[in-house]
């Protein structure tokens, strides 16, 4: 009997655990010093702003970055990376402002390319260090208006990794991929501290699977 109590207080364990690591984390940006639980190195001044009624941090485009040790799509499969972010008309042409990396190299980032003409454009990327193979989805094509705030999405469902923007399809492409392990994550510049983000970042959310474009979030 008490073997028994003891299997099933065991298996109740595991299921909240793991109920608990398949749940979406949030990270809203309203505090230099403090990132959900997480406290991050911080790079320069990132400013605590208010913009069309939301609370975020602006980045300087040359010196400003937070930081962070704990990679929150480790042991994921399938994923999403969504981002709220607000980019500036006269932002550095490349800019990597998502990053996460794990302790075997594998990367993913979420990137924007700032045109002459004040618009931008998405590029993201999944490297795989096991099979030494990246994919990078990017067209120029696909514009978008500086200075309005946009939610972007990087979705990895198993065998296809896509990208969004405000909830529509913009691309996709084949990669074997992950899962992660336990690594780092930068927020306004990518973790080797180049290609520096200018503009406002709200919110990041990682979720544990590939989110349907019906869930994702949409700027108003």
């Amino acid at each position: 009997m008490a073997r028994g109590i003891l299997l099933v207080l065991f298996l109740c364990a595991m299921v909240t655990r793991n109920t608990a690591a398949a749940e979406t984390v949030v990270w809203r940006l309203e505090d230099v010093k403090r990132v959900a639980s997480h406290a991050p190195t911080v790079l320069g001044q990132p400013r605590v702003v208010i913009e069309e009624g939301r609370r975020a941090l602006r980045f300087n485009g040359s010196s400003d970055g937070l930081m962070i040790d704990h990679n929150p799509l480790a042991g994921s499969r399938a994923f999403t990376i969504e981002v709220r972010f607000k980019p500036d008309a006269d932002g550095p042409a490349a800019q990597r402002f998502v990053h996460l990396e794990d302790t075997a190299e594998n990367r993913a980032l979420v990137e924007t390319r700032v045109t002459p003409d004040k618009q931008w454009y998405l590029d993201t990327f999944l490297y795989s260090k096991p099979t030494d193979k990246g994919v990078t989805l990017v067209d120029k094509s696909k514009l978008h208006p500086c200075g309005r705030w946009y939610w972007a999405a990087l979705v990895y469902d198993g065998k296809v990794m896509s990208h969004f923007v405000d909830g529509k399809k913009e691309l996709e492409g084949a990669i074997a991929y992950g899962p992660m392990t336990e690594g780092r994550t930068s927020v306004g510049v990518r973790l080797n501290q180049v290609f520096w983000f200018k503009g406002a970042i709200a919110e990041l959310r990682f979720h544990p699977r590939a989110l349907p474009a019906a869930e994702m979030q949409h700027s108003n």
